[in-house]
């Protein structure tokens, strides 16, 4: 039961996060290609490990990352505003790069699959 309570509160947060990435912060460190991918609560509720994806260069996603901290103090009043806690989660940022791992193996693949193809190709000739 309490783990349920958790994942609502967990999936909560990201979205007031989501929001306040996309429509509060005025931080131009803050990139606009930077979303957040999950939110994990901890149990007692002290913490939130918040991953943020941010699609760019790699001085973006720093970039990004430090403005997020920043901000923290905001983030986390926003957050008590908005969700009804006894006790505010602290924010923890985290940068999340599955995304682009994601599309690195996709292209690897892609590559294997296409010289398969050609190599197949070659010998039945």
């Amino acid at each position: 039961m309490k783990n349920k309570r958790i994942n609502r509160i967990s999936e909560e947060v990201r979205r007031v996060v989501s929001d306040l990435i996309l429509n509060g912060l005025k931080d131009p460190r803050i990139s606009k290609m930077a979303s957040v991918t999950s939110v994990e609560v901890t149990r007692d509720l002290s913490f939130a490990n918040i991953y943020i994806s941010v699609l760019g260069n790699d001085l973006e996603k720093e970039n990004t990352i430090l403005g997020l901290e920043s901000a923290k103090g905001y983030i986390r009043n926003e957050i008590g505003n908005r969700i009804d806690l006894r006790h505010v989660p602290e924010p923890i940022f985290h940068l999340d790069e599955t995304i682009e791992n994601a599309m690195y193996m996709s292209e690897l693949i892609d590559k294997v699959a296409k010289k398969e193809k050609d190599t197949r190709g070659n010998g039945n000739e």
